[in-house]
């Protein structure tokens, strides 16, 4: 009887000493770099080794290396300077004593976000060398070869650190898609796959994109995966893997774009697993849209059935529950499971204790074992 695959989105907790690194890095500060490399190597021994001591098939280096998902590509590409306009979400705008609480906890943050002001250029490929190198040589160390490394997508760099450049919106996609291109292949051609993360496909909806009718959002974002398939057009589809999210917040997320309203363009995508949040409680009822769009037999569907903004552990029989569920509707052969989202999406920050974050991975692996026995 064949096992249901576990993975999770790739983020998890960097050390404080790196995290320190990291934002003194983001800040334009001197520091040591042979520490960096030091503590960096460290600190990508220990969440492979905890990933695998879990027991999670999928794994990830846990983006050690990067202040954020998105915003770590302005130190490899030349061409961004200032800041970017910051957009609160459209939920919290409709509470904004509950906006205004999250901003006096210190849950926000602070870290570069500028914008696109010149010709974007590469100008360093060490990093994301030393990235593969790194994950590679601890991947050999565990015997472990099931293994992903995250990129920003361009539709997710725009979103971040928009265009002032550039004379369209499409020229600056094009531009970041045939940088970004290298990334992907590069990562791909190391025999690990590539995760691309898109919240500009959902969480951007209601973040910078407020102000659009849903048709016109729609139609951004079948800009956005036709430049995302222009920068894949060298990578094996079997190596691609996507991640959608409405925003890794607790919040109300009653503005977020249904689930059903994005498929069909997500679908257009040369990818071969979706991770989806799908434990969020304003998502998880979508599963039911797969009765109607129906997932190409060719792709994987990787449901989110781990929440990554409460630290209430899960118990493995919801997490086998959930996935039942989904089997309904999704063939057993068509399933991982993973988690929402990533549980340290910028450096230094995130709700969930270091400790629980592996024992929510846990129950993740032992809860995809009892729902493989039933499914």
């Amino acid at each position: 009887m064949s096992s249901i695959l576990t993975t999770h989105v790739g983020s998890l907790p960097r050390s404080k000493g790196l995290s320190e690194y990291l934002f003194a890095k983001d800040r334009g500060e001197k520091f040591n770099q042979s520490n960096f490399d030091d503590i960096l190597r460290d600190n990508i021994d220990r969440v492979v080794k905890k990933q695998i001591d879990v027991g999670i098939d999928f794994i990830s280096d846990g983006e050690m290396s990067k202040i954020s998902y998105a915003t770590y590509i302005k130190d490899r590409i030349d061409g961004f300077s200032g800041e970017s306009e910051r957009r609160a979400p459209a939920d919290l705008d409709d509470f904004p004593e509950y906006k205004e609480k999250i901003a006096k906890s210190g849950g926000t943050p602070t870290y570069t976000r500028p914008c696109c002001t010149n010709e974007l250029k590469l100008k360093d490929e060490k990093s994301l060398l030393n990235d593969i190198n790194n994950f590679n040589t601890t991947l050999k160390k565990y015997n472990h070869h099931n293994a992903f490394l995250n990129a920003a997508s361009p539709g997710v760099i725009n979103v971040f650190m928009p265009n002032k450049f550039y004379k369209s919106e499409q020229e600056y996609l094009d531009k970041l898609s045939s940088i970004m291109a290298k990334e992907y292949e590069a990562i791909t051609k190391s025999n690990i796959h590539v995760q691309l993360d898109c919240p500009d496909l959902a969480l951007a909806r209601h973040m910078n994109f407020k102000s659009l009718s849903e048709n016109e959002f729609i139609k951004r974002a079948e800009l956005q995966i036709e430049c995302l398939n222009s920068a894949l057009s060298n990578v094996d589809i079997d190596q691609t893997r996507m991640h959608i999210c409405w925003g890794n917040y607790e919040g109300p997320h009653t503005h977020d774009i249904a689930l059903e309203k994005i498929l069909p363009v997500i679908l257009k995508s040369k990818i071969k697993y979706f991770l989806i949040e799908s434990s969020n409680p304003r998502h998880a009822h979508e599963w039911k849209v797969f009765q109607e769009i129906k997932l190409p037999k060719d792709k994987i569907l990787v449901p989110g059935v781990i929440d990554s903004t409460s630290n209430f552990v899960e118990h493995p029989e919801v997490v086998a529950d959930r996935l039942i569920q989904f089997s309904t509707v999704i063939p057993k052969d068509q399933l991982m499971a993973g988690t929402d989202c990533g549980f340290s999406t910028f450096a230094g920050f995130g709700k969930i204790d270091e400790k629980i974050c592996y024992e929510k991975l846990h129950a993740l692996v032992e809860g995809t074992k009892l729902a493989s026995k039933v499914i």
